[in-house]
């Protein structure tokens, strides 16, 4: 039987740091990786509360309180009827706009004096709604499903289920899992007919698909 010389034993004592730089660079490269290919978990929300629902919707509130019960509207789209209330002092320009998305938007449309397309929403307003409205109707919702939406943040995103975040009428934020929200929106488009919303148009807002970054 033989044992380990002091040569060998050196020698494989040798081997340990390279071995430790060799795992910690695949590890690193697997991590980047990971969050490369998942934008929805690995975006702004992450680290902090980036776009709160719940801080615009009470803006909109404030917001029909001044205009005799109506929340903003504007005839080039909801881009521009959310950007009524920066140009009013609403200051939050953070939380207009939903996960995935610029939150600057905004801020360079009123600054420029420009248009914010809707496309570049990274939320669904409905516009054509009152204080008065059905209370369980969504005011604002999420374009794109993110882990625990915008108040859920670090590594518990990273087995939270996919949702949005909504505001209703009613006063009320949210979140609504992925795997509810086609049953869901199908609901709203009927609540919405029933409000006098033409049935096309609604579907077309509940039909709309996000872009993440």
């Amino acid at each position: 039987m033989t044992s380990e010389t002091p040569e060998s034993t050196s020698h494989d004592a040798r081997k340990w740091p390279k071995r430790l730089l060799i795992g910690f660079v695949f590890t690193t490269v697997v991590c980047v990786i990971y969050m490369r290919t998942h934008p929805l978990v690995f975006n702004e929300s992450f680290l902090e509360h980036a776009h709160c629902i719940a801080q615009v919707g009470l803006g909109l509130n404030q917001y029909a309180l001044d205009h005799f019960g109506k929340f903003p509207a504007h005839t080039n789209g909801y881009g521009d009827a959310l950007l009524l209330m920066l140009a009013e002092g609403y200051e939050r320009s953070h939380a207009l706009t939903g996960p995935g998305y610029d939150r600057f938007v905004f801020d360079r449309a009123l600054t420029n004096h420009t248009d914010v397309p809707e496309i570049e929403c990274g939320r669904v307003y409905v516009q054509g709604l009152s204080a008065t409205s059905n209370p369980e109707l969504v005011l604002l919702f999420d374009k794109l499903p993110t882990p625990g939406g915008d108040h859920c943040h670090l590594l518990k995103r990273l087995w939270e289920p996919l949702g949005r975040e909504i505001w209703i009428v009613g006063n009320g934020h949210k979140f609504i899992k992925e795997t509810a929200w086609p049953e869901f929106a199908r609901n709203q488009v009927d609540l919405l007919v029933k409000e006098g919303f033409n049935r096309t148009n609604a579907e077309a807002l509940y039909a709309e698909k996000g872009r993440a970054r």
